[in-house]
């Protein structure tokens, strides 16, 4: 397999893939680490022929094995248009949410950010191209905003979780905060945001967690 093309990131980064060992031929996934610690791109193992493809989307004993243990309660799957931005959500103190996201249609490019108290990347992302053709997926652990922008013509997008939703909790960092100086593909200005994402706080302004 071929390290994803990693479409946008704002720090000089590297990938270290783990490959399996010679005893470990029941791996069906590749991990790639990211240079924020924590974010991983996962690269399925898919078996195509003239009747369709097989994969394997998810092992837990294989997960933990590469990445440690997250207990995922709850898969989410949405649908969104294109120029539809999604974020930057996250939820804050013990309602804080790990993911695990993909696109299962469309192309989305999704980005995570770090907001975790004295990290020494905070304030940093990672963005990955996620698309039904690639299948690659991306795990965000718990301290990270989130968001994903829509490049398809419509996209679904899936997304398991170690934590319930929280309105009380949850919060909005703003996609258009020149602080993140992140570079969209497209021209902000045509982003369509929900009502909420609109007024997020800028990072200077949160609670880093």
């Amino acid at each position: 397999m071929q390290i994803p093309n990693i479409f946008e990131k704002n720090i000089s980064q590297s990938f270290t893939k783990i490959l399996p060992l010679p005893n470990e031929c029941n791996d069906f996934m590749e991990y790639i680490k990211t240079e924020i610690d924590g974010l991983w791109i996962i690269e399925p193992l898919v078996f195509k022929d003239e009747r369709g493809y097989f994969m394997e989307s998810y092992k837990k004993a294989e997960f933990e094995q590469k990445i440690g243990k997250v207990d995922f309660i709850q898969d989410n799957e949405s649908q969104s248009s294109y120029g539809v931005f999604r974020g930057f959500h996250y939820q804050e103190g013990e309602a804080a949410q790990a993911k695990l996201v993909r696109a299962i249609q469309g192309k989305v490019w999704d980005i995570a950010i770090d907001i975790r108290k004295g990290s020494a990347t905070f304030g940093k992302y990672v963005a990955v191209e996620l698309s039904g053709e690639n299948k690659r997926q991306f795990f965000i652990p718990r301290g990270f905003a989130h968001g994903f922008l829509v490049l398809s013509e419509t996209a679904v997008f899936s997304y398991k979780v170690d934590n319930i939703y929280s309105p009380a909790h949850e919060r909005t960092l703003s996609c258009m905060d020149p602080d993140l100086a992140i570079q969209f593909p497209v021209d902000k200005s045509s982003l369509l945001l929900s009502e909420k994402d609109k007024i997020g706080k800028r990072l200077k302004e949160i609670e880093n967690i």
